[in-house]
């Protein structure tokens, strides 16, 4: 893995990544971070002796092998103004909707540019990171952060990321459950624990790749059982189709 890694950007994605590149690790990376987030990068540069915040976004740049562009994509053109990237760097990019070829004419830049879809699980190194295209130094990068998973182009990309914006639908969908119980009398408090390790199991039997997404659900349910109820008369075809169309109007958008 490179050595010296700067990040521009120190929102929640960019903190995931410098924990799972740094904590618990022997021997982890020389970490630059751009002031901007500056509460954030105070608390990484404190908890970890390897991570340093840089003066401005240059300095990130110049003190880096590879930088990762972590800005929120209505603040790039502020923050990517000027910005001098030799040839020589690796640009990562993980803001939604970007496309490599205005990264180029933004930077001006011959460097290999990457974009990524790194999730918050990167913290735990158990964040499955698509990158497009593929590179050596980015996918070795992610590996170490639970796995890299290459794809061909920007299109198949961008399906991708319609699919990563239905994470906090999964956290609503799992905080209605907790509300409707406390409306039927069940503390919030034992409604939230009881969700949240119903849930839990549910995420572990994910890891079981041998069982394909249908027929887990098909091992949960009994036939003309509660789980087929609610799943058949709340999850109907309207819904599935709403939830199609959601994906479709997005992808659109992300092109």
């Amino acid at each position: 893995m490179m050595k010296r890694i700067g990040i521009i950007g120190v929102g929640e994605i960019g903190r995931a990544i410098v924990d799972g590149l740094c904590g618990g690790v022997e021997e982890p990376p020389e970490i630059y971070l751009s002031p901007r987030g500056a509460r954030t990068a105070a608390e990484l540069s404190q908890q970890y002796p390897n991570v340093r915040v840089c003066t401005d976004n240059q300095d990130v740049v110049n003190r880096c092998e590879l930088v990762i562009l972590a800005v929120r994509p209505q603040d790039r053109a502020e923050a990517l103004a000027g910005l001098r990237v030799g040839s020589d760097r690796v640009v990562v990019s993980v803001m939604t909707g970007v496309a490599i070829s205005e990264l180029r004419h933004t930077l001006g830049t011959g460097a290999p540019v990457v974009r990524a879809i790194p999730l918050p699980a990167a913290r735990e190194r158990q964040s499955v990171t698509v990158t497009c295209p593929s590179h050596p130094a980015v996918d070795d990068l992610f590996g170490h952060l639970g796995g890299a998973l290459p794809v061909a182009d920007e299109a198949t990309l961008n399906v991708y990321q319609a699919l990563t914006a239905t994470l906090t639908t999964h956290y609503w969908y799992l905080a209605t459950l907790t509300a409707w119980a406390a409306r039927q009398g069940i503390p919030a408090e034992d409604a939230d624990r009881y969700v949240r390790g119903l849930f839990q199991g549910v995420g572990r039997a994910l890891s079981d790749e041998t069982r394909s997404l249908h027929q887990l659900a098909a091992d949960h349910e009994t036939p003309q059982g509660a789980n087929e109820r609610i799943r058949t008369t709340w999850f109907d075809t309207a819904n599935s189709d709403a939830l199609g169309k959601a994906l479709d109007a997005l992808l659109s958008d992300l092109k």
